[in-house]
C-alpha cells in the first residue's frame, strides 16, 4: 500500500496528481471566500494558494498523502482538489479528504465521481479495508455528501481542531469498509449514469 502518482480517470472528471502547474487555474475558482468558511485551512491570495499546493506537494513527498487536482473533462480546467491521506498500512486504510470543489460545480456530477475514483482507487488497487472522512460538525452540507455517498456516521471528536479565527470544531467521523463497498460501488455507479 504505497501512495504512487496515479491519473484516476472518469467519465466527467480526471484527477491528476497536484501540480504548481495547476496554480492558476486553482486561483481562478479557489479564491472564493465562501469556499473556506468552515475549513481548516484559509485560502484568501494566489500565495495562499501557491502554499496550500507547497504543503500537499510537501506531505505526498513526505509519504503522507496523494494529492490530486479535480480536471473537469469538458472544460480541461481545474475545479477543485482532492487527497487520500493519513495511510495506514499496517491496519489498510486511509483517508479521503482536503476536498474542495468550486461553486458551480458543486452538487454536481463532480463530487460523486471524485470519490468514486479515489473509494476504487482505495479499495480496488490499494487494498483498504476502512477508507474514513471527517468533517466540521457545522458543515451540514459536508455531512449530507457523505452520507449520499453511502457513508456511515460514526461518531463527533468533541474540540477536535482549532480552525483558523480561533473557532474550536467538533469533527464528525465517517467511514465505508471494504465489506460495504460492492454495494457502495453500485450506487455511486447507478447515480453516475444519471450524471449526478
Amino acid at each position: 500500500m504505497n501512495l504512487h502518482p496515479i491519473t484516476l480517470d472518469g467519465k466527467f472528471v480526471r484527477l491528476e496528481p497536484l501540480a504548481q502547474s495547476h496554480h492558476a487555474q486553482l486561483c481562478e475558482v479557489g479564491l472564493d471566500e465562501e469556499l473556506w468558511k468552515l475549513t481548516t485551512t484559509l485560502i484568501r491570495t494566489s500565495e495562499d494558494m501557491k502554499k496550500y499546493i507547497d504543503a500537499a506537494l510537501k506531505d505526498f513527498a513526505d509519504g503522507k498523502a496523494l494529492p490530486f487536482a479535480i480536471i473537469e473533462k469538458a472544460s480541461n480546467k481545474a475545479i477543485g482538489s482532492t487527497r487520500l491521506g493519513n495511510l495506514d498500512t499496517t491496519h489498510r486504510r486511509v483517508e479521503i479528504g482536503w476536498t474542495w470543489i468550486a461553486r458551480n460545480w458543486q452538487r454536481t456530477f463532480v463530487n460523486t465521481e471524485t470519490k468514486y475514483l479515489l473509494l476504487s482507487h482505495a479499495f480496488d488497487t490499494l487494498g483498504c479495508i476502512r477508507v474514513e472522512f471527517k468533517t466540521d460538525s457545522t458543515n451540514s452540507r459536508s455531512r449530507s455528501a457523505l452520507i449520499r455517498l453511502g457513508a456511515r456516521e460514526e461518531g463527533v471528536l468533541r474540540k477536535h481542531m482549532i480552525v483558523p479565527g480561533g473557532r474550536i470544531r467538533h469533527s464528525v467521523y465517517f467511514s465505508i469498509l471494504d465489506s460495504e463497498w460492492a454495494d457502495v460501488k453500485m450506487e455511486l455507479e447507478r447515480k453516475l449514469e444519471k450524471n449526478y
